[in-house]
């Protein structure tokens, strides 16, 4: 009889063979992940955003920031004391080809969080929450040296997001170096992403 997923946990893998349990992985694919996908629904209304983040491992955090006004921050207030919500974050390994189509694969890893998000008020809070973004991104520079830190009028116009872990599962499928035909999508296609947004503004320019 197959299983009803529905009822199982949200953390519930289906294929326990490529399951990450450690949680050394896990908090290290947190911290060095350069984008994440967070998800909030709305009366019944999905709605996802991508966005920078910023892990704090300590109090089991993810920092995030939009616009002072949007529809995460209008999905994060419909409940004070935060609204269910999940997040993100991936890699893309090789591409994996077989003899038939059914069979191809690709190298990946994983992790998703789920928790409750909350707009961050306490104005130093905010602060701090938006420093381990720079902090991140920008490590090799200093604030109130290289640059001035987040200021109260940046706040203004800023919305700072906290999103609590209750609870998180990893997952990964990595073959041997030596796999036949094994490809990267994007020098078999000449994808370019940036390439594409880059020529993009130089036509609105």
């Amino acid at each position: 009889m197959p299983k009803d997923y529905a009822t199982l946990e949200p953390t519930n893998i289906r294929r326990r063979d490529r399951e990450v349990s450690d949680e050394a992985w896990i908090r290290e694919f947190l911290q060095t992940a350069p984008v994440g996908v967070l998800a909030t629904n709305y009366e019944g209304q999905p709605f996802i955003n991508s966005n920078i983040f910023a892990f704090d491992a300590d109090a089991e955090v993810i920092y995030l920031h939009t616009a002072r006004v949007g529809r995460t921050r209008s999905n994060a207030e419909s409940n004070d004391a935060g609204v269910p919500a999940c997040f993100h974050i991936m890699q893309m390994g090789r591409m994996l080809p077989a003899k038939r189509a059914q069979e191809f694969s690709v190298e990946y890893a994983g992790v998703m969080a789920f928790g409750s998000l909350s707009v961050i008020e306490d104005t130093e809070h905010a602060k701090q929450a938006l420093q381990a973004l720079m902090d991140k991104y920008a490590p090799h520079l200093q604030p109130e040296q290289d640059y001035e830190a987040a200021t109260l009028d940046d706040l203004k116009r800023t919305s700072v997001y906290q999103f609590k872990i209750e609870s998180v599962s990893g997952k990964r499928k990595v073959v041997a170096e030596d796999f036949p035909g094994a490809y990267w999508f994007d020098v078999q296609t000449g994808y370019d992403p940036l390439g594409m947004i880059r020529r993009q503004l130089t036509e609105v320019e």
